[in-house]
């Protein structure tokens, strides 16, 4: 199959990739140095900061926008539709147009830009790997384009990069768009709205009491750490460290069980029975339905355009 597809070679192409490489990887530890070289000078410290990789879903519902103005059963059906629609791309350029969509939503949501931006990053880093391993290993066809960088013998597939970098677009998009449907309303209110949309009640109850619990989780890990830390444990390479850690590891486990069985015996002496009380009416203005229509038409319209190749890039 490498016989019908156009092949390029690129004399020392190998030693190019290296050294770009190594180069990335000396820029990304200056940055880190010069990073704590600043908190330092500053007075800050990482352990005070707010854990942004582990988002607490409404911290932003106190604003004002017309994202938490919106009915929050059309607001979760239609995003959703729009993000299956949003998958469903295959053309770089229109999930790049999603992209740019999903920004201006946040910007409209009035959400900060900055703990999403970090915990984009830290999605890169995982879907960046896509961008190497995608073009070294999707199937050749005809008429792809194959780099050939010297003297690595191995095809760097062009139509792979195109796909990684598609697939990277779509992610992005979605991930963006995920903070003004859970972000502008208080989790309860959201959990409550995926109830009237017949969402089994176990299944919210899981998602509630599973996102207040990770906090708790966090707590109880911090606490032990400071403990293990304030007794003299220092972390290095070697088997006192790993047994160290796995006991820490398993008492953790234990204590964070306790604590499971406290807060369910608590529930049920103030009167849990299996169902949380309904606090929250909800009413559909026409406006809402309105919007929800156009979310649902602007995914439409790019998947339209992508299918008919209208504009065609990618």
């Amino acid at each position: 199959m490498i016989d019908t597809a156009e092949t390029i070679y690129i004399p020392f192409g190998g030693m190019i990739l290296a050294a770009g490489l190594l180069l990335a990887i000396v820029a990304i530890i200056i940055r880190r140095l010069l990073k704590a070289a600043r908190d330092r000078k500053a007075g800050h410290h990482h352990r005070h900061e707010h854990d942004w990789s582990v988002p607490v879903l409404d911290d932003c519902s106190d604003l004002d926008s017309v994202f938490h103005k919106w009915d929050p059963r059309l607001k979760i059906f239609s995003i959703l539709v729009y993000c299956f629609l949003v998958a469903a791309l295959t053309k770089i350029i229109w999930a790049f147009c999603a992209l740019i969509i999903s920004l201006a939503a946040v910007k409209l949501a009035k959400i900060p830009f900055r703990n999403t931006k970090r915990r984009l990053m830290a999605m890169f880093g995982f879907l960046g790997m896509f961008l190497v391993i995608m073009p070294l290993t999707v199937p050749t066809q005809p008429g792809d384009l194959l780099l050939f960088f010297q003297p690595i013998p191995v095809p760097f597939n062009v139509r792979g990069l195109l796909v990684a970098i598609r697939i990277i677009l779509k992610a992005f998009a979605i991930a963006l768009i995920m903070e003004p449907l859970l972000n502008t309303a208080p989790l309860p209110v959201t959990i409550q709205a995926l109830r009237h949309l017949r969402v089994p009640d176990m299944i919210c109850q899981m998602i509630l009491l599973s996102h207040r619990y990770i906090f708790v989780f966090l707590n109880e890990a911090n606490r032990m750490y400071t403990g293990m830390r304030v007794r003299g444990f220092r972390q290095k390479t070697n088997l006192a460290t790993l047994h160290t850690m796995g006991n820490f590891l398993g008492m953790l486990f234990v204590s964070s069980f306790n604590r499971t069985q406290r807060v369910y015996e608590a529930m049920l002496s103030r009167g849990y029975n299996g169902t949380f009380p309904v606090y929250t009416d909800f009413f559909a203005r026409p406006k809402d339905w309105l919007f929800g229509i156009a979310w649902i038409l602007l995914g439409t319209g790019l998947l339209l355009l992508d299918r008919t190749g209208a504009f065609i890039i990618w």
